[in-house]
C-alpha cells in the first residue's frame, strides 16, 4: 500500500494515523519531494476521473487566479497543473494493488485491502 499526499496535510495525518493505529504497513510518497508522474495521474484518472483527483476546495486552487482556473479544461490542462502544484491534487491517494480512493475514507481503505 502507497500512500500519496504531502506530509503537513490534516487528511493525510489522518490517514497516516488511522493506518498505524491498525498495524498496517504502507510507503508514503511525498508529492512535495517526488512530485507524480503523468502516467500515474492517468492511471487515477481512469478509476476516479480527473475531476476528482483535481482539489477545488483546497487553498492551492483558491489561490490561482481565476485565467488559470479557467484554462483547467480537460485532463491535460489539469495533468500539467497537478503536476506542477502537487497540492491541487486531493489527497491522500491511497493505492494498493492499483487500486485507489481519495482522502480518509477508512471503509474504502478497508475495501482496498480486501
Amino acid at each position: 500500500m502507497t500512500i500519496y499526499g504531502i506530509k503537513n496535510c490534516d487528511t493525510v495525518k489522518k490517514t497516516l494515523k488511522w493506518l498505524d493505529d491498525k498495524g498496517i504497513h504502507y510507503e508514503f510518497h511525498d508529492f512535495k519531494k517526488s512530485g507524480i508522474s503523468k502516467d500515474k495521474l492517468s492511471d487515477w484518472s481512469a478509476q476516479v476521473g480527473y475531476e476528482a483527483l483535481l482539489n477545488k476546495r483546497g487553498t492551492t486552487w483558491k489561490k490561482l487566479d481565476p485565467e488559470q482556473q479557467h484554462a483547467v479544461i480537460g485532463q491535460e490542462p489539469a495533468f500539467q497543473l497537478m503536476q506542477e502544484k502537487t497540492s491541487v491534487i486531493k489527497r491522500p491517494v491511497v493505492e494498493n494493488e492499483g487500486k485507489i480512493s481519495l482522502g480518509f475514507d477508512p471503509e474504502a481503505i478497508e475495501a482496498l485491502l480486501k
